[in-house]
């Protein structure tokens, strides 16, 4: 059953991640609505890389999803990161700013997302965090839910921690439907359960990546291969539970030729479509998509 209501995404339809190995590759018309690529990688960028990737951001809807805000770290906020991020906003008209609900830095970058302990005392500590980083950009931001392999100091489930945080925060979410397969796999739960516990009204966007099978037990988030059959039908599953919402498809290493990412972008688009052909009575009328945002604004 569809969840009924009103949300205003940022972006809307089937998105890719664009990497700069794609550069020299033109983007088929119409095969993408919008596009995401990670701050730190573009800010300050001149050159031929800093032209190429303001040729898209003129031409495509982009959102940006962080690698280093590293929100869970004992370490301070990185707020000269923060301030850049909010002019490269602003410089490229940026919709939507989303980060990991987890943390990479310890007075020192560690070059992997660790997870954070799910105790209200985290909860706290992460909400304080968000909100600062929300008061700093002037807007809201959406936090992803993450991949992780091992739960430290646990005291509640790993659903109940990013409810709290989320509503704690007053902030969104990105939806990362690869990394509620992988970690109801690695541990034990049920991944549609897990799903339709989300705030829909937070959801923004989503993520669907490919991932690694170490054993049958034991899935590695890699965003290196093609998506498998089971995150697609929890996709489905998603579409059905809470409608049709913008999702982009991540690939950060292993990258093939766009025309094959191109594809999978597809797959996404025809999902989106059946799902909402599923939605509307027979024989209605398809309603008009609700006016974008340019930027949400933070309340």
């Amino acid at each position: 059953m569809t969840i009924s209501k009103t949300v205003e995404y940022p972006v809307e339809g089937a998105g890719l991640g664009l990497r700069r190995s794609m550069m020299g590759e033109e983007m088929p018309t119409g095969a993408v609505d919008f596009l995401e690529v990670a701050p730190e990688n573009w800010i300050n960028v001149g050159g031929r890389y800093g032209r190429w990737f303001r040729e898209y951001t003129e031409r495509y809807p982009f959102v940006i999803h962080g690698l280093s805000l590293s929100i869970g770290s004992p370490a301070p906020l990185d707020l000269e990161l923060v301030k850049s991020v909010k002019g490269f906003i602003r410089e490229h008209g940026i919709r939507c700013y989303s980060e990991h609900l987890s943390y990479c830095s310890d007075h020192g970058h560690l070059y992997d997302l660790l997870p954070i302990p799910f105790t209200e005392e985290a909860v706290a500590y992460v909400a304080g965090r968000i909100r600062q980083v929300q008061d700093v950009l002037e807007q809201r931001i959406a936090m992803e839910n993450v991949s992780y392999y091992a739960a430290p100091a646990r005291e509640m489930s790993e659903l109940e921690f990013l409810n709290a945080v989320l509503a704690e925060a007053d902030c969104d979410l990105l939806l990362d439907v690869n990394n509620i397969y992988v970690n109801s796999i690695n541990h034990r739960y049920d991944a549609g359960e897990f799903l339709r516990g989300l705030p829909a009204d937070r959801i923004r966007y989503a993520h669907v990546a490919g991932h690694f099978n170490e054993a049958d037990d034991l899935k590695v988030d890699t965003h290196g291969a093609p998506v498998i059959d089971p995150v697609w039908q929890l996709l489905q599953e998603a579409y059905a539970h809470f409608g049709v919402f913008p999702t982009l498809l991540e690939r950060d290493f292993n990258i093939p030729p766009l025309p094959e990412l191109v594809r999978e972008v597809g797959h996404i688009r025809q999902l989106q479509e059946q799902a909402a052909t599923v939605s509307r009575p027979s024989g209605s009328a398809k309603e008009p998509a609700p006016e974008v945002a340019r930027v949400h604004a933070y309340r």
